[in-house]
């Protein structure tokens, strides 16, 4: 187990603050996002914890660590939250006032929200964690827990969250990811290389969200030493299917357009 105060088991009450890690910085330093921009490319977390401690604590890693963070102290309030607003993941912790955590996410999957849940939990049992899992929830973390190894696990249930299906649609068009051919709403079909295909599947399965280059550098191009090669490709895609394919978020990144 790590040692250091940024890296030491977390899960029971201790004093001390956890350094935060800065924000990511916009792609161009000049530019000032505006406040809903800046809430589109940050990945949006509920944060259902009743130990207020451990609750702040996590609010104050998980901001640090890029995360729009929506703390609730008990179940009734994260289900509330959950109803209400999109969130791109969640962590419940399972022995919550008002609403018990396994309770909050089958209750949430029978009301037909599917957004990856991490179960935190000082429960730790094969039978414990067999429970959360056959709940609804993605994965399972026992208290005490590394903050690494949490951020870590936060960063694969996004990367399968984001992972788009078969085909995408944006705006009247579709884009078909595994024949790689683009589908245009006069009806000309245009076909993609790999990289294109792979770079238009990830902005159009988070339509919503605005994905920084350096993101998409990592995640399509296999961490690539330059962001460069996202504006490459970005000028390929409108190129063969348009300027408003991909569209431009100043000082944050890339979206989602239509063809």
């Amino acid at each position: 187990m790590m040692t250091g105060d940024s890296q030491r088991p977390v899960g029971k009450r201790r004093s001390g603050e956890i350094p935060q890690k800065p924000l990511r910085k916009p792609d161009h330093p000049g530019a000032v996002p505006d406040a809903e921009e800046l809430l589109t490319v940050l990945p949006r977390l509920l944060l259902v914890e009743d130990d207020r401690e451990l609750l702040g604590m996590l609010d104050r890693v998980l901001t640090g660590a890029g995360y729009h963070v929506a703390p609730a102290a008990d179940g009734q309030r994260g289900l509330h939250l959950a109803l209400t607003r999109p969130f791109e993941v969640m962590i419940i912790d399972r022995g919550l006032p008002a609403i018990e955590g396994l309770d909050l996410t089958m209750r949430l999957r029978k009301q037909g929200v599917h957004t990856p849940v991490l179960i935190l939990s000082a429960y730790g049992t094969v039978g414990d964690r067999v429970a959360g899992l056959d709940a609804g929830a993605e994965d399972y973390l026992v208290k005490p827990f590394d903050i690494e190894e949490l951020l870590a696990r936060l960063r694969a249930l996004l990367r399968r969250h984001d992972s788009p299906g078969a085909s995408v649609t944006l705006g009247a068009g579709q884009v078909d990811l595994t024949t790689r051919v683009a589908r245009l709403a006069d009806g000309r079909e245009v076909e993609l290389s790999p990289r294109e295909a792979d770079l238009l599947g990830l902005l159009a399965a988070r339509p919503e969200r605005v994905f920084s280059r350096d993101e998409l550098r990592e995640r399509v191009f296999d961490a690539a030493e330059s962001a460069s090669i996202v504006d490459t490709y970005v000028h390929y895609l409108r190129r063969k299917l348009g300027r408003q394919v991909v569209r431009t978020v100043r000082g944050l990144g890339y979206r989602a357009g239509r063809l």
